[in-house]
């Protein structure tokens, strides 16, 4: 089992925040072809939000930081991702109140943008990345090159939930955004945990 602290956490998300910086242009691109082009200009103010935001009011529990991160992004992200990424996180704050393993608070997130998504694994989502990286984690042996092959995966999927489903079969051989910026937050994890 791993615990997961208030460090690790902050740690956590400052490097999703600096890899999402760092892409935003990428993400931004992947979702010209088949959504608004702007998920990674979303993303970067969303993250930067966050981060004024822990450095604003420094978080004493977990819950802390899982609730500061989903209201700056509620706040801050448009289109579908900062309710989605923002449920996740309040879905682990809450979770975070009664424990702080990693396995059960990232099944709470991903039991939130479920929910609040109403996609399944293979609409060509960020499910296709939190779905087949939360086994792995719960056992301990994710790596790096499989998120990249989830993130991968969903390039020749059609999608079947948000914009991109309005493309049908032309939504094929693209790389979903979501997909990639959560490949961006399961790679932060795994260097933040290691």
């Amino acid at each position: 089992m791993t615990e997961l602290t208030v460090e690790k956490a902050i740690t956590w998300l400052t490097l999703f925040h600096d890899k999402i910086q760092a892409n935003k242009a990428y993400l931004s691109e992947l979702d010209t072809p088949i959504g608004d082009g702007d998920h990674g200009n979303n993303m970067a103010r969303g993250m930067t939000a966050v981060m004024a935001s822990l450095a604003d009011k420094t978080p004493d529990t977990l819950q802390d930081v899982f609730k500061q991160t989903a209201m700056a992004l509620i706040s801050k992200v448009g289109g579908a991702s900062g309710p989605l990424y923002g449920t996740a996180f309040l879905e682990m704050a809450k979770s975070a109140a009664t424990t702080s393993d990693l396995s059960v608070l990232l099944a709470s997130g991903l039991a939130g943008i479920e929910k609040r998504g109403g996609a399944v694994l293979g609409d060509k989502t960020m499910l296709d990345v939190w779905v087949p990286v939360l086994p792995e984690i719960a056992a301990g042996s994710l790596t790096a090159i499989e998120i990249d092959e989830f993130v991968m995966a969903t390039a020749p999927l059609v999608a079947k939930k948000g914009r991109a489903s309005y493309l049908g079969e032309r939504s094929k051989d693209h790389i979903d955004p979501g997909s990639q910026s959560s490949g961006y937050l399961f790679e932060s994890l795994l260097e933040a945990i290691a």
